[in-house]
């Protein structure tokens, strides 16, 4: 779908070949906080889209709630209950359950897995470079991810790819190539009480049931292993969601992340460059994940009537978070949709940062990013795209799914 500058955010056809980023310059401009009218089945939103706005709507967090969901889909009490992870929750219980869980991604704990990324990237960089010509997004920035998915979790590898397909079948819900059951295009009431309104959500249920009657052996150094043992950790329903969380959003996020920085390489040969000075690796990361800003909203509904920018915002009413607009904002990022990796400061606003809600796994997120396109550039001379990449269909997830290039070796 061409990007005019007016395309609906609601619809997730505006985002099927990429992110309409015409669209959101347009609002930043014309209109920071815009009126989105509904359809049938979702209630109409607000969107914020310049970097102030977001800055302060995540701030304040007592006017603007995530307490009712954090997606644009509309739930009834039961349905959010049912499915709500801590980052459904606000203060104190947010930051309650965040306690619990934090430890494991705490900045230095991450960095002691250095090794093993590196050892991870090596092996799987030296095996997509055996053919000149592969899927970056498979062979690279979905394989990263995944392993490293199984580690923190503590599950064995032969289960990975299971859960890495119906990770994706939640979180990319609007996309036909990732599930038989697309949210806008049928009937998924039947259900309503599993995470993303996803069959396969039950799917992730069962597995963790068996983690926890211990049907399924885990890791011991594992976080699930860590979660089950903590007696002021999750109940069982909690901790089923809490999975589902970290198998879907901790494995899409840093792929489509990975993903994005390949394909700005696959298409800009002095980026390779720039990279085999050894110059940039301490900024790059935050680069790419700007430009990328694979969760593109969350969700907010206003406790109370809050004026912005000459407009009401009601209590009761929907408000969207975009941090992919945000990230490219102009009035704070210096030609915002250029690369520059050695850009710094870089405030920007993916993985929710400036706000309690911040991603969990960030850090290694980052570290993640850095380590598998240093493994990468030191291999190649040269790495280019061979036709368009394609992108999900999604207005919450976006990022490259398939990214052909053709490669050749260093030496």
């Amino acid at each position: 779908m061409h990007d005019d500058g007016f395309l609906n955010l609601l619809d997730h056809d505006s985002f099927a070949s990429g992110v309409p980023h015409a669209t959101f310059a347009r609002l930043r401009k014309e209109d920071p906080v815009s009126w989105n009218d509904g359809d049938a089945d979702t209630k109409g939103f607000w969107s914020l889209t310049s970097h102030a706005d977001i800055a302060l709507a995540n701030k304040e967090s007592n006017i603007f709630s995530s307490a009712q969901g954090i997606r644009l889909e509309d739930q009834n009490r039961e349905e959010y209950l049912a499915r709500r992870t801590f980052q459904e929750t606000d203060q104190p219980e947010h930051s309650a359950v965040r306690r619990t869980v934090n430890p494991n991604f705490a900045k230095p704990v991450v960095a002691q897995f250095e090794p093993l990324i590196r050892e991870l990237a090596s092996g799987m960089v030296d095996k997509a470079l055996e053919a000149s010509e592969f899927d970056a997004v498979d062979a690279i920035a979905k394989q990263l991810p995944m392993m490293m998915l199984g580690r923190i979790l503590g599950v064995p590898d032969e289960d990975l790819d299971w859960l890495v397909e119906k990770g994706d079948a939640l979180i990319g819900n609007s996309d036909p190539d990732f599930t038989d059951h697309v949210i806008d295009k049928m009937d998924t009431s039947a259900y309503r009480m599993m995470p993303f309104r996803s069959p396969s959500g039950v799917e992730l249920y069962d597995y963790a049931q068996d983690l926890l009657t211990n049907r399924r052996a885990v890791a011991e150094e594992g976080i699930l292993a860590k979660m089950m043992r903590d007696e002021n950790g999750l109940n069982e329903l909690d901790f089923k969601n809490f999975f589902c969380l970290l198998v879907a959003a901790g494995n899409d996020t840093t792929r489509y992340s990975i993903a994005m920085a390949l394909n700005l390489l696959a298409n800009n040969p002095d980026l390779i460059a720039q990279l085999k000075t050894d110059r940039y690796w301490d900024t790059c990361a935050d680069e790419f994940v700007r430009l990328a800003s694979p969760t593109m909203h969350f969700r907010r509904t206003a406790t109370q009537d809050f004026d912005l920018h000459g407009k009401t915002i009601r209590e009761g009413d929907k408000v969207l978070l975009w941090f992919v607009s945000g990230s490219r904002d102009e009035a704070v990022f210096e030609n915002p949709n250029d690369c520059q990796l050695g850009r710094s400061p870089n405030r920007h606003v993916a993985f929710g940062q400036g706000g309690i809600h911040v991603c969990l796994g960030m850090h290694l997120a980052k570290l993640e990013v850095r380590i598998a396109l240093e493994e990468l550039v030191k291999r190649i001379d040269t790495f280019a795209a061979i036709d368009a990449p394609t992108w999900t269909r999604s207005n919450f997830i976006c990022g490259v799914k398939k990214l052909r290039v053709r490669a050749t070796r260093a030496g």
